[in-house]
């Protein structure tokens, strides 16, 4: 068996495959999308790559696959077929494609470099609270300090191993002896960078929806229910609701154990949006963007991979997320120019968003109470399914509005910037 490799380069030259050799001990765990070690020029040391094809035949491949990299999961097949057609579409090349779908922090060639999970040691209790009484009767424990320790761990099991030392004065030695022994054993684990760590929110009910955002919702419910791709603009002024109609959307989606991504254009709206998601679903969220440390994306690229996020929020390089089973991809303020990408690979988050929903057989929404020119043309010939809110949510009154002819203000002697109406 023969793999098509593209080498992780940005050289233009290199924007094209190399075939190798898959080893007979590799055949059974190279599959597209694998990433690999391979001999490439006159370089004495390997050179990383994606497989983003297997064939059974090859007039070129003359060297093997040397390794294959089992620290990351492998990229989905669908993930090398976007990758693909972004290089096709937007004249760049595969591999830079490529990673924008890497998990943060680990595009770096050298294993080393790459971002890595954080670890931890933590503490358990070998005894239950009659063996460490009995103990303590029969003098075998006679130190204060590993007393107070086992007492400390029967309330608190499975502290990390620093706030031990801290809460219960003890030294690291005190517990190295307490493990020689067999009372305690002190395990290595994966510390979760999360951002939200401090966000302490009061829970929210759903609200009801009024007459517009009713019609809006069971529209595009139709489409959730039926794995059905649509392409959906809910086309509302300010305060009529949007988000609610997200929310009650999103509700849908994961009550069918699908998932969602959520599109917002600029970094300073995502704390709202988040904050809103986190009121009324907790915390099976996911947040994507850059204000996040490297550290802090790669945790939550990892829990998506995982399936234990089932909403993804962040900028536009999150419609890239490892998500499973996508139920609904809903963008925001979707005129924004933010959603197209002004650094190479250039891409527009859209017309990608459109593409994976396609393949996923799930609606796309756009919402904004100002559409992209091509988004509202698109909904005026029925490429696209308009929903249009013209009431605030709640029935909340709209301003009044007045206009006032400033020409005339000069005419009465007003020559200030600010017309009458405005200063009574």
């Amino acid at each position: 068996m023969f793999a098509e490799v593209i080498i992780n380069n940005n050289a233009k030259a290199l924007n094209k495959t190399f075939d190798y050799i898959i080893p007979q001990e590799l055949e059974d765990k190279i599959k597209v999308g694998s990433r690999v070690f391979v001999p490439f020029g006159r370089s004495k040391t390997y050179e990383d790559g994606f497989v983003i094809l297997i064939k059974d035949t090859s007039d070129f491949a003359n060297k093997p696959i040397a390794s294959i990299s089992e620290d990351l999961e492998s990229l989905k097949e669908e993930q090398i077929n976007l990758a693909k057609l972004m290089a096709r579409k937007y004249f760049c090349n595969i591999s830079e494609c490529i990673k924008l779908m890497l998990p943060p922090g680990t595009s770096a060639k050298k294993l080393e470099n790459r971002t890595k999970e954080k670890k931890g040691n933590f503490v358990y209790l070998l005894k239950n609270i009659e063996e460490i009484e009995n103990l303590i009767e029969e003098r075998t424990l006679k130190s204060d300090k590993q007393i107070r320790v086992l007492k400390f761990l029967y309330e608190n099991d499975g502290i990390y191993i620093s706030d031990l030392e801290i809460l219960a004065d003890v030294s690291h030695g005190i517990l190295k002896t307490l493990e020689k022994n067999g009372y305690i054993e002190i395990v290595s684990e994966s510390i979760s960078r999360n951002p939200f760590i401090n966000k302490n929110i009061k829970r929210d009910k759903a609200k009801i929806l009024n007459d517009e955002q009713q019609v809006c919702y069971d529209g595009i419910k139709y489409f959730i229910e039926n794995n059905k791709f649509s392409n959906n603009l809910i086309y509302g002024i300010t305060g009529s609701g949007k988000t609610e109609i997200y929310l009650r959307l999103i509700e849908k989606v994961l009550s069918l154990n699908r998932t969602a991504i959520v599109l917002v254009p600029e970094i300073s709206l995502t704390p709202q949006m988040v904050d809103r998601f986190l009121a009324r679903f907790g915390n099976c969220i996911a947040v994507l963007h850059s204000k996040l440390s490297v550290g802090e994306r790669f945790d939550e690229w990892q829990k998506i991979s995982r399936g234990e996020a089932k909403i993804v929020i962040g900028a536009r390089s999150a419609i890239f997320a490892p998500v499973k089973n996508l139920g609904i991809i809903i963008i925001d303020e979707e005129h924004d120019m933010s959603y197209k990408s002004e650094m190479t690979p250039r891409y527009n988050a859209k017309d990608l968003a459109k593409y994976i929903a396609k393949i996923n057989n799930c609606p796309l929404v756009l919402g904004s109470a100002t559409p992209d020119i091509n988004t509202f043309y698109n909904s005026e010939n029925k490429d696209c399914n308009r929903y249009t809110l013209r009431k605030r949510a709640g029935n909340a009154n709209l301003p009044e509005i007045n206009i006032v002819d400033l020409r005339q203000e000069l005419a009465n002697g007003n020559r200030s910037m600010i017309s009458r109406k405005i200063k009574i």
